[in-house]
């Protein structure tokens, strides 16, 4: 049996695209198109029909597909046991997050997972800005949000809330609220990509507004922490956050707080998931539980 293209067939057909197969396979839409072709002149039968606006897989194409996966299921379960028999994880992964959660969330987990899989190495790009994971060659990646794309795969990793956070010096200085209208009296810090579509609810999930200024605006949630640290006014912030052990901050109002925000494990859609990735986000899911989620 020669198994040539057969990975390519069943990757375009998943995809239903030849250009996000090429994108996913890591290689130009010309070689993904000249390796069906050779697969098709192999087998004497058409797997595929494309026009320049859509694909349409054949009856024939159809059949042969489904005994491939099948194929390709066993091959792989094979594989992965002989691997989880005999080696721990091994060689570099990649992974894009904003610098909020590399600093409080993946710093310890990476540290971790050094330590446990000493073959392997970790490459982490800080930045805010969603990343394109297959252009970028990046094989994990933590987001908030729903997903745009849906060749992308999510695994929610905790959950979190933001409220409002502040300094005892602070507080000391300038009162501690006991209510949202005590609030108009203080200087506010947020996150300068707030559009406005983060909204902080009371205990029953009525929306308080917020009748401060904003005295000062950052794009990350590390410079708003380091404001709210110096005094500066009364930060948004997620709890895990304004919570960090090295400085923790004080929450104002505690029964004020927005609707859960889930960031999670967000990974290219792939019938064999990296064993560093895996590995990887199982660490990260357990260090999780032991903290209790905080």
């Amino acid at each position: 049996m020669i198994l040539d293209g057969i990975d390519v067939f069943t990757e375009v057909v998943d995809a239903q695209s030849f250009s996000r197969a090429a994108r996913r396979l890591g290689m130009p839409v010309s070689t993904v198109s000249a390796r069906i072709a050779r697969l098709e002149d192999r087998l004497g039968a058409t797997l595929i029909r494309r026009t320049t606006r859509q694909l349409s897989v054949t009856p024939l194409g159809q059949r042969y597909y489904d005994r491939c996966v099948r194929a390709l299921a066993e091959m792989a379960a094979a594989e992965r046991e002989l691997e989880d028999a005999s080696e721990d994880p091994s060689g570099p992964l990649h992974i894009s997050a904003a610098a909020d959660l590399a600093q409080f969330k993946l710093v310890p987990v990476i540290d971790a997972y050094l330590a446990r899989h000493p073959r392997t190495t970790v490459e982490l790009s800080v930045t805010n800005r969603h990343v394109d994971l297959i252009a970028e060659d990046m094989d994990l990646a933590v987001r908030i949000g729903t997903l745009p794309d849906s060749s992308l795969v999510a695994r929610r990793y905790f959950e979190a809330r933001m409220g409002l956070w502040a300094t005892p010096a602070y507080l000391d200085r300038h009162g501690t609220p006991q209510s949202p209208a005590d609030l108009a009296g203080h200087g506010l810090v947020r996150l300068s990509r707030d559009t406005g579509a983060l909204r902080l609810l009371d205990g029953e999930g009525r929306p308080v507004p917020l009748d401060m200024p904003a005295r000062i605006a950052a794009d990350d949630m590390q410079s708003c922490r380091s404001f709210a640290l110096a005094g500066a006014g009364i930060a948004i912030l997620p709890d895990f956050i304004g919570n960090a052990p090295d400085a923790p901050l004080v929450r104002v109002l505690p029964r004020i707080a927005s609707a859960p925000i889930a960031p999670a494990f967000v990974y290219p859609a792939q019938r064999f998931v990296p064993r560093t990735v895996r590995a990887f986000i199982d660490l990260a899911m357990a260090m999780e539980r032991g903290a209790g989620g905080a």
